[in-house]
Protein backbone atom coordinates (compact mmCIF):
# COMPACT_ATOMS: atom_id res chain seq x y z
CA UNK A 1 0.00 0.00 0.00
CA UNK A 2 1.52 3.57 -0.81
CA UNK A 3 2.00 5.52 2.11
CA UNK A 4 -0.24 8.22 0.92
CA UNK A 5 -2.72 5.41 1.31
CA UNK A 6 -1.42 3.95 4.62
CA UNK A 7 -1.09 7.61 6.42
CA UNK A 8 -4.98 8.36 4.64
CA UNK A 9 -6.64 5.34 6.52
CA UNK A 10 -4.52 5.80 9.15
CA UNK A 11 -5.68 8.84 9.86
CA UNK A 12 -9.53 7.82 8.90
CA UNK A 13 -9.65 5.10 11.90
CA UNK A 14 -8.19 8.17 14.17
CA UNK A 15 -10.89 9.97 13.38
CA UNK A 16 -13.60 7.79 13.97
CA UNK A 17 -11.91 6.48 17.06
CA UNK A 18 -11.75 9.92 18.82
CA UNK A 19 -15.31 11.18 17.01
CA UNK A 20 -17.58 12.43 20.28
CA UNK A 21 -20.39 9.80 20.64
CA UNK A 22 -23.70 10.63 18.77
CA UNK A 23 -26.85 11.39 20.75
CA UNK A 24 -27.93 7.41 19.49
CA UNK A 25 -24.92 5.98 20.86
CA UNK A 26 -25.46 6.94 24.61
CA UNK A 27 -27.28 4.32 26.15
CA UNK A 28 -30.95 4.81 26.98
CA UNK A 29 -32.40 5.49 30.42
CA UNK A 30 -34.26 2.08 31.64
CA UNK A 31 -37.26 2.34 33.56
CA UNK A 32 -36.99 -1.53 35.15
CA UNK A 33 -40.67 -2.50 37.40
CA UNK A 34 -40.50 -4.76 40.12
CA UNK A 35 -44.29 -6.11 40.88
CA UNK A 36 -45.33 -6.98 44.62
CA UNK A 37 -46.75 -9.91 46.14
CA UNK A 38 -50.32 -11.17 44.88
CA UNK A 39 -49.17 -9.75 41.45
CA UNK A 40 -47.16 -9.99 38.91
CA UNK A 41 -45.11 -7.65 35.87
CA UNK A 42 -48.80 -7.15 34.05
CA UNK A 43 -49.69 -4.90 37.26
CA UNK A 44 -47.06 -2.34 35.46
CA UNK A 45 -49.02 -2.56 31.76
CA UNK A 46 -50.78 1.10 31.78
CA UNK A 47 -47.79 2.57 32.91
CA UNK A 48 -45.53 0.73 30.54
CA UNK A 49 -46.94 2.14 27.19
CA UNK A 50 -46.53 5.82 28.98
CA UNK A 51 -42.84 5.70 29.27
CA UNK A 52 -42.27 3.99 26.03
CA UNK A 53 -43.93 6.77 24.46
CA UNK A 54 -41.16 9.06 25.87
CA UNK A 55 -38.50 6.89 24.60
CA UNK A 56 -37.35 5.24 27.48
CA UNK A 57 -36.19 1.52 27.75
CA UNK A 58 -38.77 -0.03 30.05
CA UNK A 59 -38.43 -3.99 31.56
CA UNK A 60 -41.02 -5.60 34.34
CA UNK A 61 -38.95 -7.51 36.32
CA UNK A 62 -41.34 -11.63 37.11
CA UNK A 63 -40.39 -11.98 40.61
CA UNK A 64 -40.43 -15.51 41.53
CA UNK A 65 -41.92 -14.59 45.06
CA UNK A 66 -40.11 -17.59 46.63
CA UNK A 67 -37.35 -15.52 48.83
CA UNK A 68 -36.15 -11.61 49.22
CA UNK A 69 -32.72 -13.17 47.86
CA UNK A 70 -34.69 -14.85 44.54
CA UNK A 71 -36.47 -11.62 43.79
CA UNK A 72 -33.19 -9.53 44.26
CA UNK A 73 -31.59 -12.31 41.79
CA UNK A 74 -34.56 -11.75 39.73
CA UNK A 75 -34.21 -7.60 39.78
CA UNK A 76 -30.53 -7.90 39.07
CA UNK A 77 -30.47 -9.69 35.97
CA UNK A 78 -32.37 -7.49 34.51
CA UNK A 79 -30.68 -4.44 35.99
CA UNK A 80 -26.99 -6.23 34.38
CA UNK A 81 -28.37 -6.36 31.09
CA UNK A 82 -28.96 -2.59 30.77
CA UNK A 83 -26.36 -0.52 28.97
CA UNK A 84 -27.65 2.93 30.36
CA UNK A 85 -28.87 4.16 33.60
CA UNK A 86 -31.46 2.48 35.49
CA UNK A 87 -34.74 4.01 37.40
CA UNK A 88 -36.02 1.57 40.07
CA UNK A 89 -39.11 1.45 40.92
CA UNK A 90 -41.56 -1.63 43.42
CA UNK A 91 -44.63 -1.93 44.40
CA UNK A 92 -45.72 -3.14 47.47
CA UNK A 93 -43.17 -5.73 48.25
CA UNK A 94 -41.21 -4.84 45.65
CA UNK A 95 -39.94 -2.02 48.42
CA UNK A 96 -37.95 -4.06 49.99
CA UNK A 97 -36.51 -5.80 46.60
CA UNK A 98 -35.48 -2.73 45.38
CA UNK A 99 -33.97 -1.45 48.38
CA UNK A 100 -31.70 -4.00 48.04
CA UNK A 101 -31.18 -4.80 44.64
CA UNK A 102 -30.65 -1.10 44.30
CA UNK A 103 -27.01 -0.44 45.88
CA UNK A 104 -25.98 -1.50 42.24
CA UNK A 105 -24.17 0.66 40.36
CA UNK A 106 -26.45 1.13 37.13
CA UNK A 107 -28.92 2.02 39.58
CA UNK A 108 -29.72 6.03 39.95
CA UNK A 109 -33.18 6.52 41.43
CA UNK A 110 -35.69 4.72 43.39
CA UNK A 111 -39.51 5.01 42.99
CA UNK A 112 -41.47 3.53 45.38
CA UNK A 113 -45.25 2.46 44.76
CA UNK A 114 -47.39 2.31 48.11
CA UNK A 115 -44.32 0.26 48.91
CA UNK A 116 -42.44 -1.42 51.59
CA UNK A 117 -39.23 0.19 53.06
CA UNK A 118 -38.08 -0.91 56.03
CA UNK A 119 -35.05 0.23 57.99
CA UNK A 120 -31.63 -1.91 57.41
CA UNK A 121 -32.45 -5.80 59.48
CA UNK A 122 -36.44 -5.36 60.13
CA UNK A 123 -38.72 -7.06 58.06
CA UNK A 124 -42.24 -6.54 57.03
CA UNK A 125 -43.79 -8.84 59.51
CA UNK A 126 -41.13 -6.54 62.28
CA UNK A 127 -43.28 -3.39 61.16
CA UNK A 128 -46.27 -5.24 62.54
CA UNK A 129 -45.68 -6.45 65.58
CA UNK A 130 -47.87 -5.32 68.35
CA UNK A 131 -50.59 -4.50 65.70
CA UNK A 132 -53.59 -6.55 65.35
CA UNK A 133 -53.50 -8.61 61.95
CA UNK A 134 -54.72 -6.73 58.80
CA UNK A 135 -58.23 -7.03 58.12
CA UNK A 136 -57.08 -8.70 54.55
CA UNK A 137 -55.13 -11.14 56.53
CA UNK A 138 -58.68 -13.28 56.66
CA UNK A 139 -58.12 -12.92 52.95
CA UNK A 140 -55.22 -15.50 52.32
CA UNK A 141 -55.30 -18.90 50.73
CA UNK A 142 -52.30 -20.84 51.80
CA UNK A 143 -51.27 -24.00 49.90
CA UNK A 144 -49.54 -27.04 51.17
CA UNK A 145 -46.04 -26.09 50.17
CA UNK A 146 -46.78 -22.60 52.23
CA UNK A 147 -47.83 -19.81 49.60
CA UNK A 148 -49.81 -17.34 49.50
CA UNK A 149 -52.74 -15.96 47.25
CA UNK A 150 -55.35 -13.72 47.91
CA UNK A 151 -58.90 -14.65 47.52
CA UNK A 152 -60.50 -13.26 44.78
CA UNK A 153 -63.08 -11.09 47.47
CA UNK A 154 -59.89 -9.92 49.08
CA UNK A 155 -58.54 -8.64 46.00
CA UNK A 156 -61.89 -6.61 45.28
CA UNK A 157 -62.35 -5.77 49.17
CA UNK A 158 -58.36 -4.54 49.79
CA UNK A 159 -56.18 -5.02 46.80
CA UNK A 160 -58.12 -3.42 43.84
CA UNK A 161 -61.07 -1.63 45.13
CA UNK A 162 -61.05 1.03 42.92
CA UNK A 163 -61.40 -1.00 39.61
CA UNK A 164 -63.77 -2.02 37.65
CA UNK A 165 -64.96 -5.74 38.19
CA UNK A 166 -62.94 -7.01 35.43
CA UNK A 167 -59.74 -5.23 35.99
CA UNK A 168 -60.50 -6.81 39.48
CA UNK A 169 -61.08 -10.58 37.96
CA UNK A 170 -57.73 -10.25 36.07
CA UNK A 171 -55.51 -9.55 39.31
CA UNK A 172 -56.83 -11.93 40.61
CA UNK A 173 -56.50 -14.73 38.05
CA UNK A 174 -52.70 -13.22 37.09
CA UNK A 175 -51.45 -12.89 40.89
CA UNK A 176 -48.07 -14.75 42.21
CA UNK A 177 -48.69 -16.40 44.86
CA UNK A 178 -45.98 -15.63 47.63
CA UNK A 179 -44.21 -17.74 50.25
CA UNK A 180 -45.04 -16.77 53.70
CA UNK A 181 -41.71 -16.64 54.58
CA UNK A 182 -41.02 -13.42 52.66
CA UNK A 183 -42.75 -11.47 54.97
CA UNK A 184 -39.90 -12.77 57.70
CA UNK A 185 -36.74 -11.61 55.40
CA UNK A 186 -35.13 -8.89 56.53
CA UNK A 187 -33.43 -6.23 54.61
CA UNK A 188 -29.66 -6.29 54.54
CA UNK A 189 -28.84 -3.30 52.29
CA UNK A 190 -30.76 -0.02 51.82
CA UNK A 191 -30.01 1.91 48.84
CA UNK A 192 -32.27 4.48 49.21
CA UNK A 193 -29.50 5.71 51.88
CA UNK A 194 -27.15 7.05 48.91
CA UNK A 195 -29.61 7.72 46.36
CA UNK A 196 -32.32 9.83 45.59
CA UNK A 197 -36.02 8.06 46.17
CA UNK A 198 -39.50 8.96 45.53
CA UNK A 199 -42.55 7.64 47.15
CA UNK A 200 -46.35 7.24 46.31
CA UNK A 201 -48.32 7.27 49.10
CA UNK A 202 -51.68 5.39 47.90
CA UNK A 203 -54.50 7.05 50.22
CA UNK A 204 -57.20 4.60 50.25
CA UNK A 205 -54.45 1.54 50.42
CA UNK A 206 -55.90 -1.44 52.24
CA UNK A 207 -53.28 -3.42 52.31
CA UNK A 208 -50.48 -1.18 53.97
CA UNK A 209 -51.83 1.42 56.30
CA UNK A 210 -51.10 5.29 54.31
CA UNK A 211 -50.30 6.73 57.51
CA UNK A 212 -47.39 3.74 57.47
CA UNK A 213 -46.39 4.42 54.23
CA UNK A 214 -46.33 8.14 55.37
CA UNK A 215 -43.71 7.48 58.11
CA UNK A 216 -41.69 5.24 55.66
CA UNK A 217 -41.87 7.62 53.01
CA UNK A 218 -40.64 10.48 55.51
CA UNK A 219 -37.67 8.07 57.07
CA UNK A 220 -35.95 7.12 53.75
CA UNK A 221 -36.26 11.29 52.68
CA UNK A 222 -38.21 10.83 49.74
CA UNK A 223 -40.16 13.08 47.40
CA UNK A 224 -43.55 12.35 48.17
CA UNK A 225 -46.75 12.36 46.10
CA UNK A 226 -50.01 11.38 47.37
CA UNK A 227 -52.81 9.75 45.07
CA UNK A 228 -56.35 8.99 45.98
CA UNK A 229 -56.06 5.38 45.26
CA UNK A 230 -56.13 1.75 46.17
CA UNK A 231 -53.09 -0.49 46.79
CA UNK A 232 -52.74 -0.69 42.59
CA UNK A 233 -52.05 3.29 41.97
CA UNK A 234 -50.40 2.18 38.58
CA UNK A 235 -53.82 0.57 37.50
CA UNK A 236 -56.20 3.06 38.83
CA UNK A 237 -54.00 6.42 38.20
CA UNK A 238 -51.43 5.31 35.95
CA UNK A 239 -50.40 8.98 34.30
CA UNK A 240 -49.85 10.16 37.39
CA UNK A 241 -47.99 6.98 38.24
CA UNK A 242 -45.58 7.64 34.98
CA UNK A 243 -45.87 11.39 35.94
CA UNK A 244 -43.72 10.41 39.26
CA UNK A 245 -40.99 7.64 37.70
CA UNK A 246 -40.66 10.68 34.94
CA UNK A 247 -39.58 12.81 37.46
CA UNK A 248 -37.30 10.13 38.90
CA UNK A 249 -36.09 9.72 34.95
CA UNK A 250 -35.67 13.82 34.63
CA UNK A 251 -33.02 13.39 37.74
CA UNK A 252 -30.88 11.29 36.19
CA UNK A 253 -28.07 12.82 33.67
Amino acid sequence: MPLKHFLALGTAVLLTATAPASAADVPKKTVVLVHGAFADGSSWSKVIPLLQAKGLNVVAVQNPLSSLAADVDATMRVIEAQLGPVILVGHSWAGVVISQAGVNDKVKALVYVAAFAPPKGVSINDLGKGQPPPPWASALQPDSGGYLRLSAEGVAKYFAQDLPPAEIGVIAATQGPAFSGIFDEKLTAAAYETKPSWYIVARHDGMIPPAAEDAMAKAIGAKVTELPTSHVAMLAKPREVADVILAAVDSVK
